[in-house]
């Protein structure tokens, strides 16, 4: 379908006070009636429309004025990708957070998604009837819609111009996702992270790069590991980024092409070696263990980790007992606190960790937390990140 877009959005912005306003499209009658219950019984959100397909959100989009939408993918008349540019054309500061099943497709579509302004992701469980499943979705959605929602409203109203129309049927994810987060922010520390005290960087000389991440954190990992060309050819990289199976997999497969590097899902037992990137599957924690003189993979599937699995904490903890303070870790955007206890442990255990500053974060829960505990060498803005790794791998202990 075709569209023309206007020169300048005409919606109004977002309204500062009062519950946020969700918007929640999907073609399911029973997700549509999930989701308005589990929204209804919040105190500062609530239903502003639930909608059968893309086609009608976006008709209807100036009436209803939302600050959230929740996007399903797969929907008649107007599919969740195609709708969303033409959603954002109307108002640029709507947050929409695509919604799928668990499929390769679906994933794929997702961090397409992503490159076009989409907020975040949240994968659907496959049959509402699994109690555990619904649980994580109900969670992890409403969590996203509040810290999601709350950005937006610290955000000053800027206008700028819309986005250029995107073929529905252009390919998905064959080209390398664009690094976008859903407010691009200058590159200067907020007064509220530059203000923190930071501690002096390790004398001792990182063997390791340890990275965590989660909301917002696939367009950050994306544009950081383009920069650490030579601090992957020398060393290993691990990663852990909240995410879901089949998720991971494509995420592995972006960070490769991104990166020029190899990069894949971690395999239990293989052994850790510079050269490559290590990503945590989706539903798995990776730890790093001894395997007579070398560091190996370890995959577990023990309970969730912050509400996550895969869990940061594991990892940075982990990663001790191998590399003792030759560690270097990194904090990228994320809700929640994951990340920040294994930081404790990795400078306590002499090591140095790395935040992501809050202008540059989506969401500035996790290096957050970590800077609020002191734990950091340094608050930097993500463009800045992979220079001073760069610096650091290269013997600068400033």
């Amino acid at each position: 379908m075709s569209v023309a877009f206007a020169g300048n959005s005409t919606m109004s912005p977002s309204r500062e006070a009062g519950p946020l306003r969700v918007m929640i499209v999907d073609d399911s009658v029973v997700i549509r009636g999930l989701i308005s219950r589990w929204i209804g019984a919040e105190h500062d959100m609530e239903v502003a429309a639930s909608l059968r397909t893309g086609l009608d959100a976006v008709n209807q989009l100036e009436r209803i004025n939302p600050d959230v939408a929740v996007l399903d993918i797969e929907m008649p008349e107007l599919d969740g990708i195609s709708a969303l540019p033409q959603l954002l054309a109307k108002k640029r500061d709507l947050v929409v957070i695509m919604a799928s099943t668990l499929t390769r497709r679906n994933a794929e579509v997702s961090f397409k998604a992503l490159s076009l302004g989409a907020a975040d992701y949240i994968p659907k469980p496959e049959s509402t009837r699994e109690t555990s499943a619904a649980d994580i979705f109900h969670h992890d959605l409403i969590q996203k819609i509040r810290h999601l929602g709350a950005r937006l409203r610290r955000k000053p109203a800027v206008a700028s111009p819309p986005l250029a129309p995107a073929s529905p049927a252009a390919p998905i994810a064959r080209a390398p996702a664009v690094a976008r987060p859903i407010a691009p922010a200058p590159a200067v520390h907020a007064l509220s992270s530059g203000s923190l005290s930071t501690r002096p960087f390790s004398t001792q000389a990182p063997k390791v790069l340890l990275i965590g991440s989660s909301t917002g954190g696939p367009q950050a990992l994306m544009t950081l590991v383009t920069e650490l060309g030579p601090v992957i050819d020398r060393f290993p990289v691990l990663i852990t980024q909240h995410m879901p199976p089949t998720f991971t997999t494509i995420l592995a497969e972006h960070l490769a092409r991104s990166s020029r590097r190899p990069a894949a899902e971690a395999v239990d037992g293989e052994p850790v070696k510079p050269g490559r990137i290590y990503l945590a599957p989706g539903g798995k924690h990776m730890r790093v263990v001894r395997s007579g003189t070398e560091a190996a993979i370890a995959l577990d599937d023990g309970p969730a980790v912050n509400f996550c699995k895969p869990a940061v904490d594991p990892l940075f903890t982990s990663a001790i007992d191998i590399w003792h303070g030759n560690i270097l870790s990194v904090i990228l955007t994320g809700m929640g606190s994951d990340g920040m206890r294994g930081g404790k442990d990795i400078v306590a255990a002499g090591g140095s960790v790395i935040a992501q500053d809050e202008a540059s974060s989506v969401v500035w829960g996790m290096p957050g937390a970590a800077a609020n505990a002191g734990i950091c060498a340094a608050i930097l803005p993500l463009n800045q990140i992979g220079a001073k790794v760069n610096r650091l791998f290269a013997g600068d202990r400033s």
